[in-house]
């Protein structure tokens, strides 16, 4: 993920001439293609609901889910003062990577080396990071220690790891790796740094197993969810060359209301469901490109399963919970190969529907629009520095 940040401009730098003029706000709806996709050969477009359909407002959205897993915090025995924290968009990015044992926040490449390392607000120099990462370098699947903070949704558990909102409450004991000391300590209380890291972890469980973020969202839904005009006209020409599906984690009810970002003022008074051949909720993904879970159908009028295991045809219009990725095709007649995925979730969504079904995969990057803004305004300087790298070789 790194990877394709830094070489980015590169990669850009290829496009033909024809898009690199097109204005900035025409270049955001640019898709960049890493392998050839012959769409005429896709039979089945799949769609994930959360942050693909369903857009979220930023920064409303990751502010809200913060103060709720700050006040969670709090709750459980954190000082009060954190309070007084709010949430600072500018920060925190996808694809960084919490070191739950020195309590540091690293940017590392598709490798596994590291690019950037910071604690709290910190950013250590070249001679520090040396001190705990001798050889510039981490192990990404030692995952008992290194946490990949890889969805939209963690943004704001990013801003909560990194915020050094304990130290001026605490007296913190750097940690020295020499030593093997990794802690804060306070009196005779020490917190070591993964311990703090779980409890993050079980605020942002909280904040979503309990329903909280959801039922504020559906609360507010003009202020934190985007209705997009150009929805209903995407999927309904989707559907008329090819089969549809929708697979979300969220249950029936969330998904219900969250359609409504399918209605902007204006459009067709169509039911959400019927722009769909086939829709999946409580999937469970990535568990749902393995072996998945039980398949039942929805009682689309009360919310609740209906009982026993689902074993027929596809019936249209019904709404299914559970599953698998191979239940998906069997009901609708197609294989892997014919089915084009469209997610935000880099490894929930895109790596393993790839590796274990062989889903052609798209992967929904929001943020590129920043990518291309800082492209856009930097691009003279960076076409200098090709210029003078070519004289230089001549």
């Amino acid at each position: 993920h790194t990877a394709a940040w830094s070489s980015f401009s590169f990669l850009y730098s290829f496009l033909p001439l024809v898009q690199v003029r097109l204005s900035l706000k025409l270049k955001v709806f640019l898709v960049f293609v890493n392998r050839s996709l012959t769409l005429e050969n896709i039979k089945c477009y799949g769609f994930d609901m959360d942050y693909t359909l369903a857009v979220y407002k930023s920064p409303d959205y990751e502010s809200m889910g913060f103060e709720l897993m700050r006040d969670r915090m709090v709750s459980i025995g954190y000082p009060h003062e954190i309070l007084r924290y709010k949430y600072d968009p500018s920060f925190p990015t996808r694809g960084l990577v919490v070191d739950t044992t020195y309590g540091n926040l690293l940017k590392v490449d598709s490798n596994g080396n590291i690019l950037v390392c910071s604690h709290g607000f910190q950013f250590l120099k070249g001679e520090d990071i040396h001190k705990y990462y001798p050889n510039m370098f981490i192990q990404r699947d030692d995952t008992d220690r290194f946490y990949i903070l890889n969805t939209l949704f963690n943004l704001s558990e990013t801003y909560l790891y990194t915020l050094d909102m304990f130290y001026p409450y605490y007296h913190i004991i750097a940690p020295r790796p020499a030593e093997n000391i990794h802690c804060f300590q306070h009196g005779d209380l020490f917190m070591s740094f993964r311990s703090m890291f779980q409890d993050v972890r079980d605020a942002v469980d909280y904040t979503h197993n309990t329903g909280t973020l959801k039922e504020l969202t559906t609360k507010n839904l003009e202020k934190y969810v985007v209705r997009d005009p150009n929805l209903p006209v995407l999927l309904t020409r989707i559907k008329e060359v090819a089969k549809v599906f929708l697979a979300t984690n969220s249950d029936y009810n969330y998904t219900e209301v969250s359609a409504w970002a399918f209605f902007p003022p204006g459009s067709p008074k169509k039911g959400w469901r019927s722009y769909f051949d086939l829709i999946v909720v409580d999937t469970k993904k990535p568990l749902f490109f393995a072996e998945g879970t039980v398949l039942r159908q929805v009682d689309t009028n009360t919310g609740k399963l209906r009982i026993g295991t689902y074993t027929g045809d596809l019936q249209h219009g019904t709404v299914y919970s559970g599953g698998s990725s191979d239940v998906v095709c069997d009901l609708l007649g197609v294989i892997g190969k014919d089915i084009l995925y469209v997610g935000d979730h880099i490894f929930g969504d895109i790596l393993k529907s790839k590796k274990r079904q062989g889903w052609k995969t798209f992967l929904v990057v929001p943020e590129l629009t920043k990518e291309l803004q800082v492209w856009e305004e930097r691009k003279s300087k960076s076409n200098d520095l090709v210029l003078h790298s070519s004289a230089r070789q001549c």
